[in-house]
């Protein structure tokens, strides 16, 4: 074969039989766990990277199509890598390579067997989500999109002996199969009854659906979707997985596997529906700004670490899909510049969270290997102790929190943009919630920068918190921090790169946005070139109305923070002085009186108290071992999951009823049941 011949198709099914090979190798080599984190991790890292670099190829290239003689009698799979696929594969590439490089120093204190089965769940996770983006017919789809479940289903139940992960790992599976079965409804409406081989993509881009047809078709798309991307009221899942699974795990679910849903609804709104009503959008921005704000809201009363980064998805999850649905409204109404530039911000912030979030999640693996604690009530001072991890995790912390030049700045400024520059639409309902939504945008931005001023905070700054003493007793807790050690060097090269990819999509929008116009233009047939003409300066719609720098910006701080030591050093001559911190007239301090992850959040529980279910336990004068204790629950688990699971039991147990396990009483059912259709037919 001709190597100038080979398509980045090709290219990208070998990557995907190639992790199938290491997830196969990891099994056989059970018995030699140091080869397994030597080698096989470091390799599907390198194949990661291959991906990446295939998918930039595609990104501009014509889409590439291709029929393997496997499947279904009368429909074989159908594959196609596209601009859509490509973007999604990048993602899915650069994120997995820091992510695997970080598993390989992070899987080597497991047993040969265990960390065998996790090599080939881990490879086979991957491979799953790239046939996803690949898949071209619903039925190639539904196998990888079940693969992919089932497959992160058990890295999550990987310490399946702890009865708690069992539940979280049930709950996941559930509700996935849930949102799967809703997508395959979906793509049964948008088949149209034309036989099974309208089951194919581009079959499906040829059948016009009438408008109520098309909305159904949505509907279940966007529940099944959001389902597995953690939206309103399908969430409760992630806060429940996301702890359980092992921490490279929680950042391939968060960083990554959502995206598969964000890029799921992407393809049938605005490549499968041929389609779209205004409604849609106002839908899609109203429950991505409710999961935003939750998601936020409830991150800020967390005390767990995983679970606060898992509430954090789902207010990012909740962003993506108000880019989406003002994407939607724009492009219904004509304003296709405004509909690329909310598209931009969405694939964006896409990308820009696989990184952060995957860096905080591995973060935080750092630290549960180092520590063994999990609750960050026991944390602190973990900057001495752990140089490097605390260093990457504040890149983290910056660019989640939307601080420039970072990437996440870039992205939320795009959103922004789109909501201030959009013109007034010929809907006036809509007009009005424009600005209530970019209010509530406005607000989520502003506490999830508290929240990572809270995870920061406690975990790394300050004293160590194991010392604090009993309230009653005063006894000191067994001291372990003071032995936490940093990341090793295979860890550190994965942190690194996820850090190093949040300074360099801060710094190089342009380029960015370049790469997405082909995705734009593709789905909405207008993209941003304006916006990329001068590579120093991103302007969203025109230079003269809003533009950002980032270059310039980072030159002025570096600027000012050179100018600040000269002046100090002028002024002081060069002399260096060192003494106490204030201590507010109380010298004895001790780790009692740094403000707790209960305290911090205690300002956010108070304002929006409704919206938990909360249940304290409050010392009083005369307990002879006081304590406080303070759980914030999700209301909606109480009222609508619990009611539900009751009634299903009650269901339950009346369907068991006919169940006697008695052969004449199953004949007599039987003998009924033809008494009765030979009545009626």
């Amino acid at each position: 074969m001709d190597i100038f011949s080979i398509l980045p198709i090709d290219v990208v099914g070998g990557v995907i039989l190639l992790w199938l090979v290491l997830g196969f190798l990891g099994l056989a080599l059970q018995r030699s766990p140091q080869l397994i984190c030597k080698y096989l991790f470091p390799a599907g890292a390198c194949i990661s990277l291959v991906l990446t670099l295939t998918a930039l190829w595609a990104l501009g290239s014509a889409p590439n199509i291709a029929v393997l003689p496997l499947g279904l009698p009368d429909l074989p799979i159908h594959l196609r890598l596209d601009p859509l696929a490509a973007f999604f594969l990048i993602l899915l590439g650069s994120a997995s390579f820091g992510i695997s490089l970080f598993s390989a120093g992070y899987f080597k204190t497991m047993t040969g067997r265990v960390l065998g089965l996790l090599c080939l769940e881990y490879h086979l996770f991957l491979a799953s989500m790239a046939m996803v983006l690949l898949a071209d017919d619903a039925y190639m789809f539904m196998v990888a999109w079940e693969t992919m479940a089932l497959s992160s289903y058990f890295l999550v139940t990987t310490d399946h002996a702890i009865p708690d992960i069992r539940r979280a790992g049930f709950l996941y599976l559930l509700i996935a199969h849930v949102g799967a079965m809703a997508i395959l409804l979906s793509f049964g409406v948008m088949q149209a009854g034309h036989g099974i081989s309208a089951y194919t993509f581009d079959a499906m881009r040829e059948v016009h659906l009438s408008t109520f047809w098309s909305s159904i078709a949505f509907l279940l798309a966007l529940f099944g979707f959001g389902a597995k991307a953690g939206v309103l009221p399908m969430h409760v899942w992630l806060p429940e997985a996301h702890p359980a699974a092992p921490s490279p795990v929680s950042a391939l679910m968060s960083g990554v596997m959502l995206k598969m849903a964000i890029y799921g609804i992407l393809r049938v709104t605005f490549d499968l529906l041929g389609t779209q009503l205004w409604w849609w959008g106002v839908l899609a921005l109203a429950l991505g700004l409710i999961t935003a704000v939750f998601g936020v809201m409830f991150a800020a009363v967390q005390g767990d670490m995983k679970r606060l980064l898992a509430y954090s998805s789902i207010e990012n999850i909740g962003l993506l899909l108000v880019g989406i649905g003002l994407t939607l409204i724009f492009h219904v109404y004509g304003k296709n510049t405004l509909a690329a530039l909310s598209l931009t911000a969405t694939l964006y912030h896409s990308i820009n969270h696989a990184f952060f979030k995957s860096l905080l999640f591995i973060g935080t693996g750092s630290i549960l290997h180092a520590t063994g604690e999990r609750n960050m009530g026991q944390l602190g001072g973990l900057i001495h102790h752990m140089p490097w991890v605390s260093v990457l995790m504040l890149v983290g912390v910056l660019a989640i929190s939307g601080l420039p030049p970072l990437n996440g700045f870039v992205s939320e400024w795009l959103l922004l943009q789109a909501f201030l520059l959009s013109p007034g639409l010929p809907n006036s309902y809509v007009n009005m919630l424009v600005p209530v939504a970019a209010a509530g945008i406005a607000l989520s931005a502003a506490l999830s920068a508290y929240v990572m001023v809270k995870f920061y905070g406690v975990i790394f700054l300050g004293q160590r918190r194991e010392n604090v003493p009993h309230v009653s007793r005063f006894e000191e807790r067994p001291n372990s921090l003071k032995h936490a050690h940093d990341a090793g060097t295979w860890e550190r090269a994965g942190m690194v790169w996820l850090a190093s990819g949040c300074v360099a999509l801060g710094l190089a929008p342009v380029f960015v946005v370049q790469q997405i116009d082909a995705v734009s233009q593709m789905l909405l047939g207008a993209h941003l070139g304006n916006a990329t003409a001068n590579w120093m300066f991103l302007a969203p719609i025109d230079t003269h109305r809003a533009s950002y720098g980032p270059l310039y910006f980072l030159l002025a701080v570096l600027g000012v923070m050179l100018l600040t030591v000269l002046l100090v050093r002028r002024l002081y001559h060069g002399r260096s002085r060192r003494g106490p911190a204030w201590d507010c007239g109380y010298p004895a301090q001790t780790a009692r009186m740094q403000d707790t992850a209960e305290g911090f959040g205690q300002p956010i529980r108070r304002i929006f108290e409704p919206f938990f279910k909360i249940e304290n336990e409050l010392p009083t004068p005369f307990d002879t071992h006081p304590k406080y204790h303070g759980i914030s629950e999700d209301k909606l688990w109480y009222l609508l999951y619990l009611p539900l699971k009751s009634l299903i039991e009650k269901l339950s147990g009346w369907v068991s009823l006919l169940q006697h396990g008695r052969i004449h009483l199953y004949l007599a059912y039987t003998f009924v049941t033809l008494i009765v259709l030979l009545i009626f037919v």
